[in-house]
């Protein structure tokens, strides 16, 4: 557990701020040094100033309960590795069997205090406090992440010793409890990679027959060794939420060799020193192996460009940036030819992904030759073929992205009476499947279509409620983005998705444990895949205006910069590559945001989006 710097109203004795020069082993980089003075407690401590460490200070003599108790949830917000200065304010018992890796509580202000009378008085040997706050998310032991709500009360009893007289806490709850400012400054969010498991059955009919990887993200303490933690969690497995899609190829009882810490070189290689366990994998899963390794710590170390494993002192294999993608599929990695939309004529046209081009060609194919007017549309991965829904909602159609193409009949056709009852734009996964909803409130369905085409597969949803009025999956084929209505609200859910063809020859097809990523925003109007693990959105709060953000598919807000503002969002589109500029439809226009500078006009047009 560990106090906030939000309050600002208790006294703050456990926590010191050190300011050294440049080189100092003290600081991350370089901070000034005071002329004078003493080094002394701090109310705040910046949080956005990453030179800036903070240290525990463990109990002074004779401090009283209240005192303890505030040093104690201070001393956690430190950046003491392994806690050794929180456990001085406890018994020797209970810092025995205080655990705080079982999970980690932030809370909207910091932890406040009450004291409990009733348990005892300061002029006797014991004495109570609870512990209270407003949740807003909970980290748990496998270190994911979920956004949480209701009041915090937890009770904390402290005890006098016999002999010293000092007072001590002797029952405390598990993990650790802070406040969000705190969390921010202490934690940090990074992507493990695992492969997916429920796209095996196709990958042999994939352009190339790559196993796709998928972001798991999870939240490691900052400055603790950040490499090495994430290493050890990467080879742990993979968070319950994605462990029945996903596969790692660590074998079982896979370890880091017995004291390892994990640094790069000078030449920005990383050696990655195993147990006996992976001695003795093949070449290709070895290959996997350090393809996890290099895309889990690519998000900590952007420069890092090759892992070498090693066990028992030889070399295992190694693998470089350049062939880490020829070893598996990246969202991010993948790099789109075009930007497509609507135009004017109700035309699928497209551009140069990144260009600065402002004049559209219409596709090669039927669907860009105006002869069925188009309302929303998807262009599959490979950028071989494309969906688009028809003006008036209705009617789904799938076309060949080559020139002389005919159309054909619509694959399906709503039921709705109205545009906004039909159809929702279709979105294409990584396997070459359609995915779509019907928004039809006799009939609502979402639907997936086996490689664009054939009878259309009704996905089943448990624990869905309200009506899809949006649907995106991701690169990795393993989740999907929903815009869920209901009460005249709408939420962005994600869900996993599962996947069983062995049952009968229609696949059997199941969205499950749909989960909110935007808790805070009462309506969201749209969204787009921004990364492996990230959307960008576009939504309000209650009361509020409308805005764009990005947020993580565990709720979480990652940190990144705030798109520039925009108004009158219809649709926004983005690429799992951060590299190519947001896309949106406004005021009847569509325009981008190159990186850095503000919202352009491209064209008059609707619909934009990127492959997928």
């Amino acid at each position: 557990m560990g106090a906030d710097r939000e309050g600002g109203r208790r006294r703050r004795p456990a926590r010191a701020v050190a300011y050294a020069a440049c080189g100092v082993v003290l600081l991350t980089g370089c901070a000034s040094m005071p002329d004078s003075g003493d080094l002394r407690g701090v109310e705040s401590t910046p949080r956005q100033d990453p030179q800036v460490r903070v240290f525990a200070m463990p109990p002074r003599e004779d401090a009283p309960p209240a005192e303890i108790v505030q040093g104690f949830l201070e001393a956690l917000t430190s950046d003491d590795p392994h806690y050794e200065t929180a456990r001085k304010y406890l018994t020797g018992e209970a810092a025995k069997t205080w655990r705080p890796e079982l999970s980690t509580t932030v809370l909207a202000g910091g932890p406040g205090t009450e004291s409990d009378h009733s348990g005892g008085r300061e002029e006797g040997d014991d004495y109570s406090v609870t512990l209270t706050g407003t949740r807003v998310a909970t980290v748990d032991a496998q270190q994911s992440y979920a956004p949480a709500d209701g009041d915090y009360r937890k009770s904390v009893h402290l005890s006098r010793d016999r002999k010293s007289r000092q007072w001590r806490i002797d029952v405390l709850p598990q993990g650790v409890v802070m406040g969000k400012s705190d969390f921010q400054r202490n934690y940090m969010s990074v992507n493990k990679y695992y492969f997916a498991s429920n796209t095996a059955s196709k990958a042999e009919a994939g352009t190339s027959g790559q196993p796709a990887a998928v972001a798991d993200p999870v939240y490691v303490r900052r400055r603790v060794d950040p490499m090495t933690q994430v290493v050890r969690s990467l080879i742990s497995g993979p968070t319950s939420l994605l462990r029945p899609v996903v596969r790692s190829s660590f074998p079982t009882g896979t370890a880091l060799a017995k004291g390892a810490s994990l640094t790069l070189d000078d030449s920005n290689k990383l050696t990655v020193p195993l147990n006996d366990r992976a001695a003795r994998v093949d070449a290709d899963k070895c290959d996997e192996i350090a393809a996890q390794l290099l895309f889990t710590l690519q998000s900590l170390s952007p420069v890092l460009d090759e892992v070498e494993l090693r066990s028992g002192g030889r070399q295992l294999c190694s693998l470089t940036e350049g062939r880490a993608e020829a070893v598996a599929a990246r969202g991010s990695a993948q790099h789109p030819d075009y930007l497509y939309f609507v135009d004017d004529e109700h035309r699928l046209v497209r551009i140069a992904a990144g260009s600065n081009a402002t004049r559209a060609e219409p596709v090669p194919g039927a669907l860009g030759e105006g002869g069925t007017a188009l309302r929303s549309v998807a262009v599959s991965r490979d950028e071989h073929t494309a969906a688009g829904v028809g003006l008036d909602g209705k009617s789904l159609y799938v076309g060949s992205l080559v020139s002389g193409g005919s159309l054909g009949d619509p694959v399906l056709v709503s039921g709705g009476k109205t545009e906004e009852a039909r159809l929702t734009a279709p979105s294409w996964d990584a396997q070459g499947d359609l995915w779509i909803a019907d928004r039809d409130p006799a009939d609502p369905r979402l639907l997936m279509l086996s490689e664009g085409a054939g009878e259309p597969v009704e996905v089943r949803t448990p624990g869905l409620d309200g009506r899809v009025q949006a649907v995106r999956v991701a690169a990795d084929g393993v989740r999907i983005a929903l815009i869920v209505e209901k009460d005249d609200e709408r939420s962005l859910l994600i869900g996993r998705i599962e996947r069983d063809e062995k049952a009968t020859e229609r696949p059997a097809v199941t969205v499950v444990e749909l989960r909110s990523a935007t808790p805070e925003l009462e309506e969201v109007t749209a969204m787009s895949w921004a990364g492996d693990s990230r959307l960008v959105v576009v939504g309000r709060e209650q009361g509020g205006v409308q805005q764009i953000g990005y947020v993580q598919v565990d709720g979480s807000t990652p940190e990144a910069s705030v798109p520039a503002a925009l108004t009158g969002v219809k649709e926004i589109a983005a690429s799992e590559d951060d590299r190519l500029p947001l896309v949106g439809y406004s005021e009847d226009a569509i325009v981008r945001l190159p990186s850095g500078m503000q919202w352009q006009k491209v064209t008059e047009g609707t619909a934009p989006v990127y492959p997928g």
